[in-house]
């Protein structure tokens, strides 16, 4: 290739650049990727908002020197609150790599399953961040946050008035609320489930005002009725933020709402939960995985075979036992697992009962180790 070429070359897409050495030499071609990655996100890639254990370098070593994406991975949390094209957005930022949207896989996002079943109801959603966004992004039509939802009834919790920068936000929700939703079919339409998205933040009101729900049939102040469904993103006991020891996680809110719940209530409370450790997240993970080495293929060397599974291994890199090592290991072939010290896990050894396939430090530690088995570069 010329001076010339080349230098038009380098000034090409990454996209006609590399189709361009495809076409002119085919026996130069990279094979097609036999293993992927699943990274958790707390405790993992970052504490709070800050990267921890060289995670933007690790992920760099996953693109190629021209920013092209060069090892297949995913984001697996039981984390979430925000619409996976924001979260990704946010990830970019935070770790300096470019994001794709389809790569991050949130507690919450099994809940677009249940579309079709819940699509025209009324449903609520709880937890910090924007509950209520993501499930309307996700499809479902009338859908009111928790705080939306509990400004609608006076006196619905008799803690409000102490709680001012709760009063002052739904305030401000409610007037949006007024815009989009009818205020009496609040009223009058029972809430036909609901929907724990993010780990909730007025922990009194959410479960006074979801025993309200559950035990009423959707129609708080109401007589006793058929208990609404109740989905939770995660079941998550503890998870590691910036703080030195490990915080109560959507697991203890699940808990705490059941004990009551059990208490005030002739029948138990009957739920469903998501997330790590479910095999199902991981199966779901590798079939993501397969449509981004698909895409990859088809978008930089028009080889689009078929679907069909060619990882031999799959890479779970997480900081909690109970819930990333326990899920890769019950989900089974092709996963590995891979844990780091810094999260919720912090021991010198394995983990007792959670043992992992390996144990590393931090979570570049976890990539050199992937890169040099794998022989990629």
């Amino acid at each position: 290739m010329s001076f010339h070429l080349l230098t038009k070359a380098r000034k090409r897409t990454v996209f006609s650049y590399l189709l361009s050495r495809a076409f002119s030499h085919e026996s130069q071609r990279p094979s097609r990727p036999s293993f992927g990655i699943a990274f958790d996100i707390d405790g993992v890639l970052l504490l709070g908002n800050s990267p921890v254990g060289g995670s933007p370098g690790a992920l760099r070593k996953l693109y190629s020197a021209d920013g092209g994406l060069k090892i297949p991975y995913v984001f697996l949390t039981n984390g979430g609150g925000f619409p996976e094209a924001k979260r990704a957005f946010e990830l970019s930022q935070l770790l300096g790599v470019n994001v794709s949207p389809s790569q991050v896989l949130q507690g919450h996002s099994p809940f677009k399953q249940l579309v079709k079943r819940f699509e025209n109801d009324l449903v609520v959603a709880v937890g910090k961040g924007e509950p209520a966004a993501v499930m309307t992004e996700y499809g479902f039509k009338c859908v009111l946050s928790m705080d939306e939802y509990a400004s609608c009834f006076e006196n619905i919790d008799p803690l409000a008035p102490y709680k001012k920068w709760t009063t002052k936000l739904a305030a401000i929700q409610n007037s949006k609320f007024n815009e989009s939703f009818p205020r009496n079919d609040v009223f009058s339409k029972r809430v036909q489930a609901a929907f724990v998205v993010s780990d909730p933040v007025d922990w009194s009101r959410d479960i006074q005002v979801l025993c309200d729900i559950l035990k009423t049939g959707g129609l708080p102040g109401r007589n006793v009725g058929p208990q609404p469904h109740i989905y939770f993103a995660n079941d998550d006991l503890e998870y590691q933020t910036k703080f030195p020891s490990e915080r109560l996680g959507m697991g203890a809110f699940r808990i705490a709402l059941e004990s009551v719940f059990n208490r005030i209530h002739p029948h138990c409370l009957e739920y469903t939960c998501f997330g790590k450790p479910h095999p199902s997240v991981f199966k779901n993970a590798e079939i993501v995985l397969q449509k981004l080495v698909a895409s990859l293929y088809e978008d930089f060397y028009n080889r689009n075979h078929d679907n069909t599974s060619s990882f031999k291994t799959l890479y779970m890199i997480g900081d909690n036992p109970a819930v990333d090592i326990k899920g890769a290991r019950q989900t089974g072939h092709p996963w590995f697992s891979i844990l780091t010290r810094t999260g919720v896990f912090k021991g010198k050894d394995n983990h007792d009962k959670f043992s992992a396939d390996l144990v590393v430090d931090t979570v570049e530690e976890a990539v050199d180790y992937i890169l040099a088995k794998e022989c990629a570069s």
